[in-house]
């Protein structure tokens, strides 16, 4: 008997289970698996670039950044939450996984809890989704948009966000009544000193408690602290991985260019719900 995936079909809905070279659905739509171990389910129809999602030079940026541990209080908070928040044999999906830091974390925090997690993550970039592969390959990865998840409705006890576009809508069609939604957002003063340094009037990040329909709001869980990047490679892994990479003059990223050292201030929310039903 051919082993069935976590994940479903993007064209049909229906189970996908594992054949040579990929996974394929009793609709015959076969889809095949990278080198690196994940694999590609966004239809064609879906994509709105030859590319989309992060390009390699931000993946590697962001998987350098991180693997410095330069974000590592956020990724323990995380896991302290996934482990008190799920039962014994868990369904994680990480929604907009990135290079796997967080999905990874998780899951390692649920085996050494006692736990046996089924761990899938998905994301648009191929790039970063090359290196999740390789980090973990336990868990199963795939090229998807969070606002199609390539899950089955009701599927999942915990879903994660970290950064990632809100797709309220299906987060609320794949969670299970009781399962959690793990919401990851820069509070107020993130990154306040580097936005310091790129522009001239930096702004503070709005901050909001949004309720959704569907969702039992549970608590925000901050995590403060500074960062003290020593050199101009971690300062520039950093400013690769941000939105503020696009969209700063030239004159502000000279700026930043010319440090030889920054410290700066980290600022999350964590927004925990629960999926009502």
């Amino acid at each position: 008997m051919e082993a069935l995936s976590f994940f479903r079909c993007p064209l049909c809905g229906g189970p996908l289970a594992e054949a040579p070279g990929g996974l394929r659905c009793p609709g015959r739509h076969s889809f095949d698996r990278a080198r690196e171990g994940y694999v590609h389910l966004l239809p064609a129809n879906q994509k709105h670039s030859r590319a989309p999602g992060d390009d390699k030079g931000m993946a590697a940026a962001r998987r350098a950044f991180l693997d410095r541990g330069w974000y590592a209080p956020l990724r323990e908070a995380l896991c302290r939450l996934a482990a008190d928040c799920t039962g014994p044999a868990p369904v994680v999906l990480d929604a907009g996984c990135g290079e796997g830091y967080y999905t990874a974390g998780v899951r390692e925090a649920l085996i050494s809890a006692g736990k046996t997690p089924v761990t899938a993550g998905v994301d648009i970039s191929k790039f970063s989704l090359q290196k999740a592969a390789r980090r973990c390959p336990d868990i199963s990865f795939a090229v998807a948009s969070v606002y199609r998840l390539p899950a089955a409705d009701r599927s999942v006890d915990l879903l994660l966000n970290v950064f990632s576009p809100l797709a309220i809508d299906e987060f609320r069609r794949v969670l299970r009544p009781g399962g959690t939604y793990l919401y990851v957002v820069p509070a107020a003063r993130h990154l306040w000193e580097l936005k310091q340094v790129l522009y001239d009037r930096p702004y503070l990040n709005e901050e909001r408690e949004t309720p959704y329909e569907g969702f039992l709001y549970r608590e925000i869980v901050p995590v403060d602290y500074t960062v003290r990047l020593p050199s101009p490679a971690d300062i520039q892994a950093l400013f690769q991985m941000t939105p503020y990479y696009w969209k700063t003059p030239r004159e502000g990223a000279a700026r930043l260019a010319a440090l030889e050292a920054l410290a700066c201030t980290v600022s999350f929310r964590i927004h925990v719900f629960s999926r009502e039903g």
